[in-house]
């Protein structure tokens, strides 16, 4: 059973699809979530806190599914795939243990663009597009934190919500913890330069979606290819990072 904290919460989401936040009144809230008006006041405070939660719990979530992307991929399977293979066509055993980058940078762009076709607050927290239907974001401190489990909104009442520049910091950094392990310092940029590529590419498809889905997914795919500038690369010219280094998988 949700908390009264989660039930306020979801109260003003449904409230929020149905008429401008300058329409959500906090008595409507309260009655939907079945509590008082003063627990709703002891949890946020105000209206404006309310929002604040609100904006968070998005960005959270958001930021919950670029880390579940990232710990499956679309494609989550042990055999390499054929662009993760040398050039001699033989597959490579550090390959074959771990899921293509590849496939999990889509993964994490297919992620975004389907978590800002659905939310609203989520288009608005990755683009800085805030329409007059929306609680206005307000200036203040926002940590992005990189560990699995982000603190909970509760415990940072007073932060305002992240920008476009500081959620795809966020997610750069949390493709390094969950793909950059046992690589070496160039191998490791590669994959940040990938990952800031990947963001940045399905942002423009949010912003003007031309293509189908998986249209934008062979397209990204085609940008990845050639995505390097120095680092390290595995299988060949042309092929992006696949699996740990030989050399920190021989230690």
């Amino acid at each position: 059973m949700p908390t009264a904290r989660e039930a306020l919460l979801d109260a003003a989401l449904t409230a929020l699809a149905g008429r401008p936040w300058s329409g959500v009144r906090m008595v409507d809230v309260a009655a939907a979530a079945g509590v008082s008006r003063q627990t709703l006041y002891n949890e946020f405070g105000s209206k404006d806190g309310l929002a604040r939660a609100l904006v968070r719990r998005e960005a959270d979530g958001y930021l919950a599914g670029v880390e579940r992307a990232l710990a499956g991929g679309a494609a989550d399977r042990t055999a390499a795939r054929p662009a993760d293979r040398p050039g001699d066509g033989t597959a490579d055993p550090a390959a074959a243990r771990t899921p293509g980058v590849h496939d999990r940078l889509v993964a994490v762009a297919e992620w975004t663009v389907g978590a800002a076709r659905t939310s609203p607050l989520v288009r608005a927290l990755l683009t800085g597009c805030w329409g007059e239907r929306l609680p206005a974001p307000r200036p203040a401190r926002y940590a992005l934190s990189v560990a699995v489990s982000p603190v909970p909104a509760q415990r940072r009442a007073d932060d305002g919500s992240p920008g476009p520049a500081e959620l795809v910091a966020a997610v750069r950094d949390r493709a390094l913890a969950a793909l950059g392990t046992g690589r070496t310092k160039a191998e490791a940029a590669d994959i940040a330069h990938r990952c800031e590529l990947t963001v940045r590419l399905a942002l423009s498809y949010v912003v003007a979606p031309t293509a189908s889905v998986d249209d934008f997914a062979r397209l990204l795919r085609t940008a990845l290819g050639g995505a390097g500038h120095g680092g390290a690369r595995h299988g060949g010219p042309g092929r992006g990072v696949s699996g740990p280094s030989p050399r920190a998988g021989a230690r």
